[in-house]
């Protein structure tokens, strides 16, 4: 028998093999023929493994787990390469894990088609299935069928404490239960990021919630609101506004509600359900919702804006011309009219629509550009200002624009520090304070050995710097980047970067 004090690196490496080979815990428990609950115990730590079964889990993850040493799935780059080629936008982590919540509301069967195979989405899905729902993955199709009842006394903690989303299951579930326990969300290290807005807009519902140390702990005596303000205009507390609404028969009007990308896609659904929602794509919601939600549904899942926005960011950094199709224009405008702006030149294709006809999409052909700095600071705002997930773009972006940059990020108390991560490349960044940051260039970026901090998109803009630099860096612990980008490495791979994943076995 292994150590026990290995146990936790040893399942944090088996669980980052099998996502990064787009396996679920219940995959990889059909391959070892055992139960999703043993696989959970063995990637949170909780249970000693043999050196047979590691054999068995090697097998069926096709890696020789005897040799494993402590560690995360790293990434080479052999960067300051021209890409090139045509690369497909790819659908939204925002989305997915906003849809997988939404089906929590229907008792029927829910299809979503074009999921991704991601960190969050994994995530949610462990979490969805120890609460009883049974969840099918057939290629990137999932089929959601709903218990009877609902079951959250076996909920998997380790799982809902690594996502934020957690958070959305509250609006869905106070239809179902009448009280119940959630654990504390976790996710990305961005600040004191407050669950509070969520809490003031549920209570309208009748939902007391009372925050432990470790778990949300839920009680519902409903009430019938006619009209809310929201606290903040924030996407998930929209979200879970939304459901709350959507499982009352009266109508709700929604006020400062947010009106990003997400959003959206969870009121196309939502209609498609049986739901009635006037205000779609403003910041004033109409929802008239149903007592009951029993419906057999297919849904294909629109594509991600920020998913568009990093291979723009990575074709300015590398100086490349490549094609970016299927890119949802109407959440990306001011993104392309402030690069417009530093002498960004690219060609646009006429607009078509998503599978869901309602999203607009674009093909974007990007062509070698001579960039120059703003005047005016580049700031996020709610839509259709510019996205709040796109604004670290612009700071590797800027790292090549001559002149000075100042990024003020005023939403996130310390995401502006994981901005500095860029001078490891060899970047000129003066941090004014927790919000604002001045980059000045054009810089030539150098290669390095970095950490993932761990938040998502400055993760991804330390990948995109190392694009850009000559030589070979190597970024160690990609588990940020993989919980909102699926196949990633081979991507960029297809475009003709020089990226692989470590070995360290």
């Amino acid at each position: 028998m292994l150590y026990s004090f290995s146990m936790q690196h040893i399942g944090t490496r088996i669980a980052d093999v099998r996502e990064t080979l787009g396996l679920t815990q219940t995959d990889l428990a059909k391959k070892l023929k055992t139960t999703q609950s043993a696989v959970a115990r063995i990637e949170s730590g909780k249970q000693n493994v043999s050196a047979d079964m590691l054999k068995r889990i090697g097998r069926a993850l096709g890696k020789n787990l005897i040799t494993l040493s402590p560690g995360t799935v790293n990434i080479r780059i052999r960067g300051g390469k021209k890409l090139h080629g045509t690369i497909e936008t790819n659908t939204s982590k925002n989305g997915a894990v906003g849809l997988l919540c939404a089906a929590l509301l229907n008792k029927g069967t829910t299809t979503l088609h074009r999921m991704p195979r991601i960190e969050e989405v994994h995530r949610i899905i462990e979490v969805l299935e120890s609460i009883g729902v049974k969840v099918d993955w057939h290629d990137t199709t999932i089929v959601i069928t709903p218990p009877k009842k609902f079951d959250l006394s076996k909920i998997d903690k380790t799982a809902a404490e690594r996502t934020r989303s957690i958070v959305m299951f509250i609006g869905p579930l106070i239809h179902q239960l009448r009280s119940f326990s959630l654990p504390q969300s976790g996710g990305c290290k961005l600040g004191s990021r407050t669950v509070k807005p969520h809490f003031y807009a549920l209570e309208h519902f009748g939902v007391a919630i009372n925050t432990t140390s470790n778990s949300f702990e839920v009680t519902v005596e409903p009430k019938k609101p006619s009209e809310i303000i929201l606290y903040e205009s924030g996407d998930t507390v929209t979200e879970n506004a939304l459901f709350a609404a959507a499982g009352r028969p009266e109508t709700t009007i929604i006020k400062y509600a947010s009106a990003n990308y997400m959003v959206q896609e969870v009121c196309i659904f939502l209609q498609q359900l049986g739901v009635s929602i006037e205000g779609f794509g403003t910041t004033t919601l109409t929802v008239t919702g149903l007592a009951k939600i029993d419906q057999n549904i297919e849904y294909t899942l629109s594509e991600d804006p920020t998913d568009s926005m990093f291979f723009l960011a990575t074709a300015l950094v590398t100086n490349s011309s490549i094609t970016i199709t299927r890119c949802p224009i109407e959440f990306l405008e001011l993104e392309l009219l402030k690069l417009e702006k530093m002498g960004f030149q690219y060609k646009k294709s006429k607009p078509y629509y998503s599978h869901n006809s309602k999203t607009k999409l674009v093909d974007i052909t990007t062509k070698p550009s001579k960039l120059i700095a703003l005047h005016e600071k580049i700031h996020p705002s709610v839509y259709p200002g510019l996205n709040i997930d796109n604004l670290p773009f612009f700071a590797v972006i800027a790292t090549q624009a001559t002149g000075q940059t100042l990024i003020h990020d005023w939403v996130y108390e310390k995401r502006a520090i994981y901005f500095t991560e860029l001078d490891k490349l060899g970047a000129d960044t003066v941090l004014a304070d927790p919000h604002r940051i001045f980059i000045t260039g054009p810089t030539k970026l150098r290669a390095a050995e970095l950490i993932c901090p761990p938040a998502l998109r400055p993760a991804t803009i330390l990948l995109i710097g190392m694009l850009g630099a000559e030589g070979e860096s190597v970024l160690r612990n990609i588990y940020s980047i993989n919980r909102g980008y699926e196949k990633l490495v081979e991507r960029l791979t297809s475009l003709g970067a020089d990226i692989s994943y470590l070995d360290e076995f």
